[in-house]
């Protein structure tokens, strides 16, 4: 669950268990785990380097020596880029010097973009050891969201559908993040994708819904470095909250699930909309 400020970009003061109430289809459930936004969290930063970003590596490594610096020193950072290929820059780690060394290593790709496939990996492979250590995980990705999968995008793309991408995502306890980087006036200046784009932006808009999240904008790389200080101050006020569901029927079902705060209004709440009940 994550806690903003609706009239400021301030953290909100710490909450307590009895400030959440959960429902399922509806119906109020109990809380039965809680733990605040100091638990550790392991980070996935994730990079596109295709297209014309591909041309604004040192910034993006700047960037993101900018992201490392802002984590608590409890978590985990994992860094990797993509292109038509994925790159694993650094493992998870708690390590800022070895995580900054592993960033002045970024290189320039060649080839398109694979993002769905990117993205897949890193919610099924990548923080499979967080789930492991029940810590918190969350994958920030900086993107504009082409996939050369999309329609009218020239080359192969991602053999994963969006449709499936979504369907992970749903069923994933890892936050996603996306930040969406605006490169369509550099990328397409004679307008024959402007639809692609279209459905890119509204896929990453997607994507943050199914975490109960919306998308950052950067409109050029130079943005990153604040963007990801806001980032890393929201993922500071996320909440886990943990119930035994009134329904032990497990046939497979979607459980909307909604998440309310208890006399804060002038905060605002966002979290996962259900899961699947199997």
């Amino acid at each position: 669950v994550s806690v903003f400020n609706r009239k400021s970009s301030l953290s909100p003061t710490a909450l307590e268990q009895k400030d959440f109430a959960v429902f399922e289809n509806g119906a109020p459930q109990e809380i039965l785990f809680f733990a605040s936004g100091e638990t550790p969290f392991d980070l996935v930063l994730l990079l596109d380097l295709s297209g014309s970003t591909a041309d604004k590596i040192d910034l993006i490594r700047k960037s993101s020596k900018r992201f490392v610096d802002a984590a608590r020193p409890s978590d985990r950072i994992a860094i990797l880029t993509f292109s038509a290929d994925l790159q694993v820059i650094s493992k998870l780690s708690s390590d800022h010097a070895a995580l900054k060394k592993s960033i002045d290593d970024i290189e320039k790709p060649i080839g398109g973009t694979n993002f769905w496939d990117a993205l897949r990996f890193v919610l099924e492979h990548v923080l499979g050891q967080s789930r492991a250590e029940h810590r918190r995980s969350a994958t920030v990705v900086m993107t504009d969201g082409v996939d050369n999968a999309l329609p009218g995008v020239p080359g192969d793309g991602s053999t994963t559908s969006f449709e499936d991408l979504l369907k992970i995502v749903q069923r994933s306890d890892t936050i996603v993040l996306p930040i969406y980087l605006d490169t369509e006036k550099e990328m397409d200046k004679h307008g024959a994708l402007k639809d692609a784009y279209l459905l890119a932006r509204e896929s990453l808009v997607m994507l943050a819904a199914e975490s109960g999240n919306v998308i950052y904008q950067a409109r050029k790389v130079k943005d990153l470095e604040g963007v990801y200080g806001q980032v890393m101050r929201d993922l500071s006020t996320v909440y886990s909250i943990g119930y035994r569901p009134a329904s032990r029927v497990r046939d497979g079902s979607w459980r909307g699930v909604t998440v309310q705060l208890l006399g804060h209004s002038e905060l605002a709440v966002r979290a996962k909309h259900g899961y699947y009940g199997k």
